[in-house]
């Protein structure tokens, strides 16, 4: 009899120790599924304001979209070419999100970021971040002048053998999407049609290119060209690192006001992000940030 009450004893202690175990278990996989991924914008443009809507967006995804967000910016304002403090942020980070125009940042700063782009962890790309950096020729750093044909299938740099620029700044952009892309999960809530400030850039015949599949068509609206034609003005694909990016080309602050313009960027994300895509969007976002221009500081 003694020895069958031990053995139940023992019984029950190895059923509880069981039962501990995986309560413990439980625990670490719900918080798993409540990680919060990490989004480091990186805001350095010296003339469409990145470094004031991006926070915006930033606030936006935290409030209302389970991330945790950092921004980054050049300093001491936004036309310092030479500086964006705060890179090692990208050793955590889960998505980058870049906003760039013409930098020309120190070698231990762009580490970091190579560094992330080997990592093939997602991105996301905004406008003059086709022509994100600047380096002079014979730079050890001058490779990184093709950092969006690199990152994004974009062209490699302004101007230059694929012609990358634009219709005039005084014209406009119709964009509708392109109808074999209407079910894509990025375009989901999205209007079919909207107009935007930003003035078309020229990215065809070569570009977008690699795997990239076009979302949305860009039409110069007073195009200041004789010779201005549609062009994409956002894609997603895989990148010469094996990483998914989404890229638009669209990004003038006064696009930010757009309610399709803002849902595209929060799909945009999401989706990079490897995030689900509500049916539903948490609604317009307050974004009245005015057109700078290029400014001396």
């Amino acid at each position: 009899m003694k020895l069958i009450k031990i053995t139940r004893l023992l019984l029950l202690l190895s059923i509880a120790s069981f039962i501990g175990y995986s309560c413990t278990d439980t625990k670490k996989s719900v918080g798993h599924d409540n990680y919060k991924p990490l989004v480091v914008f990186i805001a350095g443009d010296h003339e469409y304001s990145g470094e004031e809507t991006l926070p915006l967006i930033a606030a936006e995804l935290e409030k209302n979209y389970g991330f945790r967000t950092k921004v980054l910016k050049s300093y001491p304002n936004q036309n310092a070419e030479e500086n964006i403090p705060g890179l090692e942020a990208l050793k955590e980070a889960d998505l980058a999100v870049f906003f760039l125009r013409w930098r020309r940042l120190p070698a231990e700063q762009m580490q970091y970021i190579e560094d992330y782009l080997k990592s093939a962890k997602p991105v996301v790309g905004f406008r003059t971040t086709t022509h994100s950096f600047n380096y002079p020729k014979g730079h050890p750093l001058e490779k990184w002048n093709a950092f969006a044909e690199m990152v994004f299938n974009a062209p490699p740099g302004w101007g230059g053998k694929s012609n990358h620029t634009h219709f005039g700044h005084t014209s406009s952009t119709d964009v509708t999407i392109i109808p074999a892309q209407a079910k894509n999960p990025i375009l989901t809530g999205v209007a079919d049609s909207f107009h935007v400030r930003s003035w078309l850039y020229k990215v065809l015949p070569d570009y977008p290119s690699g795997n990239s599949v076009s979302l949305l068509m860009g039409h110069s609206v007073n195009s200041e060209s004789p010779n201005a034609f549609d062009n994409p003005v956002a894609w997603t694909g895989t990148n010469s690192f094996g990483a998914r990016f989404f890229m638009t080309t669209m990004g003038h602050p006064e696009d930010f006001r757009i309610e399709p313009f803002q849902h595209l960027i929060i799909n945009g994300i999401l989706w990079a992000a490897g995030k689900p895509i509500p049916a539903t969007w948490a609604g317009k976002i307050d974004i009245e940030v005015p057109y700078r221009g290029m400014v001396t500081n």
